[in-house]
């Protein structure tokens, strides 16, 4: 399969403070991928970084081949790389509709409104139901829902999303990912990159992952019951 998002030898931080040593890790076209860790093991600076909020210190960053580092964040967005991040950040006085509609701003997104809609109504059936609803009044699981639905709206190749499932009750987090797995059978050439904290989350979604630790790659494979996976996620993850 072909490279949807490389990330070769990465150091980033925040100003004279380094966060990230040496990482890297690839995302294909058509993949889920799992990237875990524990609090502050650098997670959330590496989405961050990917998509210009920090810039890095070292290495390289290629979306489809094309070197993205350094550019700034809209430029990174219109190349199709699409941040969900766990605060949601949505406009609650606005509706659903609203919501979703803003997500649409770049150039490539604007003609496919129509497309993007019906297929994030498809995806979340419940936004349908509510789209003049204020999204303020909704729940968390459901505000989370309208989150990753205006992300799709950007019409984006590689979706980030920092910590999806946080403070979501087991039964929204179930069926979020389900939601995502059905978003990668109706949308295949679409890369996504989650960030979790616990395995059990993302073990029947990602076949593949990695697990960050102090700023490092310190393992990456199968993300299934493997001797050697089982092994990592003890040390690093807690897993019994």
């Amino acid at each position: 399969m072909r490279n949807l998002l490389k990330v070769e030898n990465l150091d980033a931080g925040y100003g004279p403070v380094q966060i990230l040593w040496d990482v890297s890790l690839y995302v294909d076209y058509g993949e889920i991928v799992a990237l875990l860790g524990p609090n502050g093991a650098g997670k959330t600076t590496l989405l961050k970084t990917i998509v210009g909020i920090i810039k890095p210190k070292k290495g390289t960053i290629l979306l489809d081949n094309i070197p993205i580092n350094g550019q700034p964040c809209e430029k990174i967005v219109d190349l199709g790389i699409t941040l969900v991040l766990a605060e949601k950040e949505l406009f609650p006085l606005l509706t659903v509709e609203e919501n979703l509609l803003l997500g649409a701003f770049n150039k490539r997104a604007r003609k496919r409104i129509e497309e993007n809609l019906e297929l994030v109504y498809t995806i979340f059936p419940k936004l349908k139901e509510r789209a003049k609803q204020k999204a303020g009044s909704m729940s968390g699981g459901e505000q989370q829902m309208l989150a990753i639905g205006r992300a799709l709206m950007s019409d984006p190749k590689l979706l980030l999303f920092d910590e999806p499932s946080a403070g979501l009750a087991p039964l929204y987090a179930k069926i979020l990912y389900n939601s995502l797995r059905n978003l990668m059978e109706m949308k295949e050439s679409l890369g996504i990159l989650i960030v979790e904290q616990r395995v059990m989350h993302v073990e029947q979604l990602c076949e593949r992952g990695y697990i960050m630790t102090n700023g490092r790659i310190v393992y990456q494979g199968e993300i299934t019951a493997s001797s050697q996976a089982l092994e990592f996620f003890r040390k690093y993850l807690g897993v019994r």
